[in-house]
This record gives structure tokens, C-alpha cells and sequence, in this order.
């Protein structure tokens, strides 16, 4: 079984793969998968050696994508008995609804409710890969007289033999939707894997006056507020009904069925406790089911399945269409894909505006570009076919690592207004700092993630050592960090302090007894961008430049930041630091900056939990650079540190040679297909 993280999923210390007899000693229990072919060699390994079988299965949420196109699971079930699609046998989920008393504990169902609303709400189901938007079965016919759904499944799926049903219970029970619900319509839900071209179903040429065939990919959720019934022989979607409120009828054994929750036409004898949806729910999902932390890759929770899936769908939704990314260096292609990851979507990269409009861009399509780098011709383009310009930047945690050496970044902003280092006009974040409403859940997260990374010592790029510099007693200090000079934000969010030699010269008027310390950009003092000051400069307006220690290390030792637009100044709040701005951050105007040009459309003042919940929870964008997947603050905050942790190269001090090789490396990465 090739299954990543399985032994946390299976909560096993570890997996021996293929045992020969030789190491049956050191064999606790044999696991096999569900009654598939493969599983026959663990039977009779375990029949061989007196051992316990356990039968695994994917869970009720399993994935993003399809398991037979390789998506692998984030949650599976094991069970010592049997299956659980399997009614011609007890299984594990059957004896914990027929004896569990504990099923019935409020604290549990209350717990399953509110799982159940989360799903619900979220549209999300087993798996998760269907294109976003409104899912809708249409308006019915004029003359119907309501409308029921009747759900397919994959021709051969052992649920269906092993539920007490065969190829002729989808013929009875298409028979029976027409016949119970006389002048209904009866549309024939395909399955997705049929959808997928990758199986056959049962009833793939249904038809009749009444009957008609939805063959579109989309969660099961949303369809049911649109039928008053749900017919089913053993398919998940029936319980999935259930949790929405739909009324279910069975021509199967499903495992929800013989509790009193469906009317079922297929008896199971040893069923008959009544129990509740959430009663249902509880023993599925939260006794019986087993999860992967999805970005830990540890034993989780359901619920961190949950807020997974839900953000993966919500980032699809930002993600549709055709979305044409022009202007982006090659190098970018690779993780733009990524960050654009959407079900049926399509990301191309034209050479330029004229190469778009060859390759079908629409007002209908969507143009992105890096920063504010686009040509003429495609701003031409752009207001010819009336398409707002969606500007992409790095986002506030980025990477160990330099921009200019082309690392990965973890977080990406994407605004269709401006974008956030640019106070000429409004963009994104200026909008939802000056409108937008944080409830107290926001703010504690903003509070905690902003004390996280302060705990942690991270930044932007995470480079440097763990070296401060010696202050002297009495000494208040004073931190100027350097910026790249021709960087589009010093260009766009500065008047009359533009380079860092006049910040430096700005800082010392303003604070001519201080201990000033002048820390170089990295990117400067890796030779990639400009900005150098001269050491004449510097040793006449400093006490200190800092060019080893990490930026993290530089702002715990300061007591205020002197800065012209640098991010520098807003992780120094984040650190409760006094800033003072002599440009337009984006973080200037809030109340929480001293500020030499106030910005004029910044009315609102701020909490600086109100600031980290807009910046750093809904602004950016973040992704989890090993699985692909999107993914949350708070565990790109985890990588950052193991990343920093485990890196052997020091970045800014590595050889030139050596860090040109790196960069082609990742230039090379950007051009082969993700």
C-alpha cells in the first residue's frame, strides 16, 4: 500500500511491510485493505501466525482528490471484525452503535453537531475535487411534483455485494422513486469516479419521461436543498443526506441503515437501537474513523480535517477560470501553478498581451501579474476586455532564504485592487484594514500567531546568525534595517527619505543620542540588489552596523525602528516596538506608527490585533510546500522553524558560485511541468 504518513494514520509505532514468516514474532497485528485481492496475502498471513486482522478502508472524508487518481488519504478506518460496508458481518462501527452507551453523552452529540454544521455549511463530502461554484440540479420541469435524487454507484464496488444488494437493487430502486413519487422528477446522480472516466456505474443509461441523468462533478451537499428525497443502495451520499436533513431510503445495507434513521428496504437482523444522525455521526466520524494532522502529518483530529478541506474549497473559489499570468519570471511558473491549484480551472503563462489574446483570453479570463511589472500592452489588454488587473506579491512569511536566490515562498498575496506597498491608490489590504470587522476568535489567533513568531524569532527571509551586538549601558536603541533602493515600494511609498543613506541620516537627527544600528538588506549585502552605503557614511552617522546577526536577533536588542517602507518596521510591532515611519507602509496610518506623511484615506485606528488579522490571517495567501496543499498561518510558522532548523547553507554568507547554482537549480524547477 503506498500511503504516506500511515503508520500515524493508522496510530501503529510501525509498519513492516510484507513480513516474511522469519519476523512473525515481531508482528502484533496483520493489516490488510478492505476485501480487495491485495487483502487475501494478510489473511493468510494472519490465519499462518495467530494474529489479529485488521481490514483498513478510507474514511468518510478521505481527500481532495479521487483515490483512484492517486490522492492520498487523510483519513481511514481500521476495524478487528470486519468492515464497515460489510453487513453480511458484524464490524467495529455495527457493535460501537449497538452496545455504546457512551454514543449518547451530550457533550459528544453536541460535538458531532457542530461537525456536522461545518460540513454541511462547507459542502464538503468524501472527496473534495469537484469544481467550485453553485452546484445545482436546475430548475425542474413546470408540471413535476417535486423532485427526488437517486444515487449511482461504480459497477463492481464491494459495498454493493457486501450491502446485501446487487445490479438489479439500482433497478428496483429507480422503479420504486418513480412509482412512490408520482409526478416527481427523478434525476439519476452519476458517480464521480464514473465522471472521471475511470469506472462504470449501474444506471449510466437510465431513462424515462420523468427520469433525467446529472452527469456534472460537484459536492452531493448543495444538491440536497433542492430534492425531497434521496434514494440510495449503499452509497455514503445517503448518510450525507442525512446530515443535511434529507430524507433517505436504502435498497442496501448501508452502515447509517437498521437505526432508525433511514426507511430501509434491506433488513439486517442484529440492527434495531435507535439512534440519532448525530448519534450516527459520533460513531463514524469520531469513534470509528482515524485522522491525519494535514499539515503535521501526525495522528489529528476530524475537525482538523475539516478546517483543511473547507480551506482548500475556499481557496478554489478565489482560484477559478482561465487565468492568464503574464509578465512572470520563468522561475515562478512552478509555484504559481500551486498557488492557482483549482479543480477544472486552466493556468497559463502567454509570452506576452498579444500571445493571450492568441490563446483565447476572454472577458471572461482573469490577468495576473508580479507586482506592478506589466507593460502597456497588456494594461491595453486588460481595459479592452474590461478584466481588473490581479497584482501578486510575496506575502509576509516568505522563506529561509532570499527572494533574489529564488527561493520557494510559503505565502503569496493576490489583489485586484492595487497592491499593499503601494499608497498612491487603495488596494486588498488597505480596504479590509479600513472596513473590515474582526470578531474576538479573529483576535485571538491574530494574538496568538503574532506571539508565535516573536517566540520563534522569525521574519521574512529567516537568515543570519544567532549573534547580537554589544550595547552600551544606558543606551537607547535605535534599528534602521536597509532597503533594496530601486524596490518598487521606496519608489512608490516615499517623498522626500528615498535611499538608505538619507533613512540613516534621518534616523540621527531624530535621535542623535541613540545607539544606532544599521542593518543592510540581505539581498544588498548578497550582492543581488542595490543599495550599498558607503562605510565612509556609516561610520560617521553609526554606532553599529549589523551585517551576521538575524534580523529577529537585531529587533529583540532594539527599542524603536526607524524605516522608510520596510516590512522591518512591521515585525517590530508585531514585537511592541516603537516605529517610526518616514514613508507609507502599509502598516503606517493605523495609529500604531509615528509617521512623517501620514496617508491620507486611513481614518480608522487600529488594534495591532486588528493589523495581524488582516495582514497575516485573510490577506495572504499560504501554501505547504511539501504536500501542495494550501494550508494555514500557523503551519507555515511551524515549517519556517524546522526549515531554519535544518538548513546547512547560511544564505547571505554561502559563495557566490555556490548560490548561482543553487538559483538554477530552482530557475530549472520553474520550467518543468508541476
Amino acid at each position: 500500500m503506498k500511503i504516506p504518513h500511515l503508520a500515524p494514520l493508522a496510530g501503529v509505532d510501525q509498519l513492516v511491510f510484507r513480513p516474511g514468516d522469519a519476523r512473525a514474532r515481531e508482528v502484533d497485528a496483520v493489516l490488510g485493505w478492505g476485501f480487495k485481492p491485495s487483502s487475501r496475502a494478510a489473511e493468510a498471513y494472519a490465519r499462518r501466525h495467530d494474529k489479529p486482522l485488521w481490514r483498513a478502508e478510507d474514511g468518510f472524508l478521505r481527500s481532495v482528490g479521487l483515490g483512484v487518481s492517486g490522492a492520498p488519504p487523510l483519513s481511514i478506518v481500521l476495524d478487528d471484525r470486519g468492515i464497515y460496508y460489510d453487513a453480511r458481518e458484524p464490524s467495529k462501527l455495527e457493535r460501537i452503535l449497538a452496545e455504546d452507551d457512551d454514543l449518547e453523552d451530550p457533550e459528544l452529540l453536541a460535538r458531532a453537531r457542530r461537525a456536522i454544521d461545518r460540513i454541511v455549511a462547507e459542502g464538503l463530502s468524501k472527496y473534495n475535487d469537484a469544481p467550485v461554484g453553485p452546484v445545482t440540479l436546475g430548475e425542474p420541469e413546470a408540471d413535476a411534483k417535486g423532485r427526488v435524487l437517486v444515487v449511482d454507484q461504480t459497477a463492481g464496488d464491494l459495498s454493493v455485494a457486501r450491502g446485501l444488494a446487487d445490479a438489479t437493487s439500482f433497478r428496483r430502486m429507480l422503479e420504486a422513486a418513480l412509482d412512490e413519487n408520482p409526478g416527481a422528477e427523478v434525476v439519476v446522480k452519476t458517480h464521480p469516479d464514473v465522471l472521471a472516466g475511470k469506472k462504470r456505474g449501474y444506471l449510466e443509461r437510465a431513462a424515462g419521461d420523468r427520469v433525467r441523468l446529472f452527469a456534472r462533478p460537484g459536492s452531493p451537499m448543495p444538491l440536497m436543498r433542492e430534492v425531497d428525497r434521496v434514494y440510495v443502495v449503499t452509497s455514503q451520499v445517503g448518510f450525507e443526506a442525512l446530515m443535511a436533513g434529507t430524507e433517505v431510503t436504502c435498497f442496501g445495507a448501508p452502515w447509517y441503515s437498521g437505526w432508525g434513521a433511514t426507511d430501509d428496504r434491506v433488513a439486517v437482523g442484529r440492527r434495531g437501537r435507535a439512534r440519532s444522525v448525530e448519534a450516527l455521526f459520533a460513531a463514524a466520524y469520531l469513534r470509528y474513523a482515524r485522522y491525519l494532522h494535514p499539515t503535521r502529518r501526525t495522528a489529528g483530529e476530524l475537525e482538523d480535517v475539516i478546517e483543511h478541506l473547507a480551506l482548500q474549497r475556499r481557496v478554489f473559489a478565489l482560484n477559478q477560470g482561465r487565468l492568464f499570468c503574464l509578465g512572470f519570471h520563468f522561475w515562478k511558473n512552478s509555484y504559481m501553478r500551486h498557488y492557482l491549484r483549482c479543480p477544472g480551472n486552466e493556468v497559463l503563462f502567454p509570452w506576452n498581451a498579444r500571445d493571450a489574446e492568441r490563446r483565447g483570453l476572454d472577458r471572461d479570463s482573469r490577468i495576473l501579474v508580479w507586482g506592478q511589472r506589466e507593460s502597456a500592452a497588456v494594461r491595453s489588454l486588460a481595459a479592452r476586455h474590461d478584466i481588473a488587473i490581479t497584482r501578486v506579491e510575496d506575502g509576509f512569511l516568505r522563506s529561509v532564504g532570499l527572494g533574489s536566490d529564488l527561493a520557494v515562498p510559503a505565502s503569496l498575496v493576490f489583489d485586484s485592487r492595487g497592491i499593499y506597498y503601494d499608497p498612491t491608490g487603495p488596494s486588498d489590504l488597505e480596504h479590509l484594514l479600513e472596513q473590515g470587522r474582526f470578531d474576538d476568535e479573529e483576535l485571538a489567533r491574530a494574538k496568538a500567531l503574532r506571539e508565535r513568531i516573536v517566540a520563534a524569532g522569525l521574519s521574512k527571509y529567516n537568515v543570519g546568525r544567532g549573534e547580537v551586538f554589544e550595547v552600551p549601558a544606558g543606551r537607547r536603541v535605535a534599528l534602521v534595517p536597509g532597503q533594496v533602493e530601486g524596490d518598487a515600494s521606496v519608489r512608490l511609498g516615499c517623498r522626500d527619505v528615498r535611499t538608505n543613506l538619507a533613512l540613516i541620516e534621518a534616523a540621527r537627527a531624530a535621535r542623535p543620542d541613540a545607539f544606532l544600528v544599521y542593518k543592510p538588506h540581505p539581498d544588498v549585502l548578497a550582492g543581488n540588489r542595490p543599495g550599498k552605503v558607503e562605510p565612509a557614511d556609516t561610520a560617521r552617522l553609526c554606532d553599529h552596523v549589523e551585517t551576521r546577526a538575524s534580523l529577529a536577533d537585531c529587533l529583540d536588542r532594539a527599542d524603536e525602528v526607524h524605516t522608510m517602507t520596510s516590512l522591518v518596521g512591521f515585525e517590530a510591532l508585531l514585537r511592541q516596538k516603537q516605529v517610526f515611519a518616514y514613508g507609507q507602509p502599509f502598516y503606517a496610518g493605523w495609529g500604531l506608527t509615528e509617521d512623517r506623511h501620514p496617508p491620507a484615506r486611513r481614518t480608522r485606528r487600529l488594534t495591532l490585533d486588528e493589523l495581524v488579522a488582516g495582514a497575516m490571517i485573510r490577506y495572504p495567501r499560504y501554501l505547504d510546500r511539501e504536500s501542495g496543499a494550501f494550508t494555514t498561518p500557523e503551519a507555515v510558522i511551524d515549517q519556517l522553524v524546522a526549515e531554519r532548523a535544518e538548513a546547512t547553507d547560511r544564505d547571505v554568507q554561502i559563495p557566490w558560485a555556490r548560490r548561482q547554482l543553487r538559483k538554477l537549480e530552482r530557475a530549472v524547477r520553474g520550467l518543468l511541468p508541476s
